[in-house]
Parts: structure tokens; C-alpha cells; sequence
């Protein structure tokens, strides 16, 4: 039986301070370091095959943080090039001893557009509630020049279809660190949601969410 656990990056600057972040690549604060220090600990017992996350900091940091629990050793494995040649590891004992983190732009957060960096509360007071909370939580309505959760979706979904679910109906205990917005599309699909209910739907920082595959998936 295989096994997904989604995590949500720890708490970043910009949470912190109420900014719309996007793909802006903040980094955790010290709360979001120990937030995911704390998810570490709680899947210590959890022997990870393989690891992905969003190629943006704060995801990368949580994960790598969780992971510090791993009995293997976390490694970021190298696509292209010169990285790919010299990050080679040639000792087979070496290699089984290795966790791979696989990194890709499609688990990024939503592209927020011009909301970057607008501090909310000041965004909602200046464009109304309604709007704002259009702008924020809805499905199909995307931010000024920036993505819907539904935009984010088609970017999302298909690269979770063909890489990450394959690896879980193997047989693989799965981990993915990404963000709010990714991780709502991949948690609509899951949880068969519909567009009016994935609006409510709130993902915390730093808590996994668990899906085991036998023949279906299976919320635990």
C-alpha cells in the first residue's frame, strides 16, 4: 500500500506579515522553522521513498527541515547539465542510503499578479470584501494579471497524475511540500470536491495530510 503525505511550507516572512507572496520567493521565519521542525519529528517513523516540492524557498526549506528526522539522507537530484554529471553518486551503498527530492515548478503557489506584495486587510479595505475575497478563495476568478485556483490546477494536476500518483500506486511512501493553492487543487481532485466547496477549504502550515492507495484512495 502506498502512501501521500502533503504538507503546506511553515510559516513565511510575508505570512508573517499578511502580504499576498505568490511566487515571490520569501523564505520561513523562525515560527515556520520550528513549525516544520515539528512536522520532522511527527514523521520520523515514516521511511519516505522519494520527495517532491515546489521550486520556490519556503517549500524547499520545510521539506528539507521535515526530512532532517529521515534515517536517508535528503538529496536533490539534478536535472541538466554539469549539476547532473557532477552530482553523480557512484557507490552503490551510498545511493541506497539516499532519499530523492525531485523539484518542479508546477507545485508552485498560485501566481498572485499584481496582489504581490499588497498587504490583504489594505487590499480588502480598498477594494471591497466581496471582491477581495473573489480575488482570494475562488475557483474560476483569477487576481489581476495573475492565476485562478482553476489556472493553477491545469498546471498542477496533470504533472500530479503522471509523476507523483504513479510513484504512490507503486507502493511508495510519498511526501510533497508545496503551498496553500497547490496543495487545494491536489486536495479537490483527492477529496472529490466541487468548485463551490474547495472555496472553504483551508490548508494548514506545516500538517500533513495523508492518502493511502489500496484500489482507491483513502484519507486517513
Amino acid at each position: 500500500m502506498g502512501s501521500l503525505y502533503l504538507v503546506r511550507h511553515g510559516e513565511s516572512t510575508w505570512n508573517n506579515r499578511n502580504w499576498f507572496t505568490g511566487w515571490v520567493d520569501v523564505s520561513l521565519t523562525p515560527r515556520g522553522i520550528e513549525e516544520a521542525l515539528a512536522c520532522g519529528r511527527s514523521l520520523a517513523d515514516v521511511d519516505f521513498d522519494v520527495a517532491y516540492t515546489s521550486t520556490l524557498v519556503r517549500a524547499m526549506e520545510t521539506l528539507l527541515l521535515v526530512l532532517a528526522f529521515q534515517k536517508k539522507t535528503p538529496v536533490v537530484m539534478s536535472h541538466r547539465g554539469k549539476e547532473k554529471r557532477w552530482g553523480r553518486i557512484y557507490s552503490e551503498e551510498a545511493k541506497q542510503a539516499v532519499l530523492p527530492i525531485y523539484t518542479d515548478s508546477r507545485l508552485n503557489e498560485r501566481y498572485y499578479g499584481r496582489l504581490q506584495g499588497l498587504n490583504k486587510e489594505e487590499t480588502k479595505k480598498r477594494y471591497g470584501e466581496e471582491q477581495f475575497t473573489l480575488w482570494r478563495r475562488s475557483y474560476d476568478v483569477p487576481p489581476p494579471g495573475g492565476e485562478s485556483l482553476e489556472m493553477t490546477a491545469k498546471r498542477t494536476i496533470p504533472f500530479f497524475k503522471r509523476v507523483i500518483v504513479p510513484a504512490v500506486q507503486a507502493g511508495k511512501k510519498v511526501i510533497v511540500s508545496a503551498h496553500g493553492n497547490s496543495l487545494r487543487s491536489i486536495v479537490m481532485l483527492l477529496d472529490h470536491l466541487s468548485p463551490e466547496e474547495v472555496v472553504h477549504l483551508e490548508i494548514p502550515h506545516a500538517t500533513p495530510l495523508v492518502y493511502h492507495w489500496d484500489n482507491g484512495w483513502k484519507k486517513e
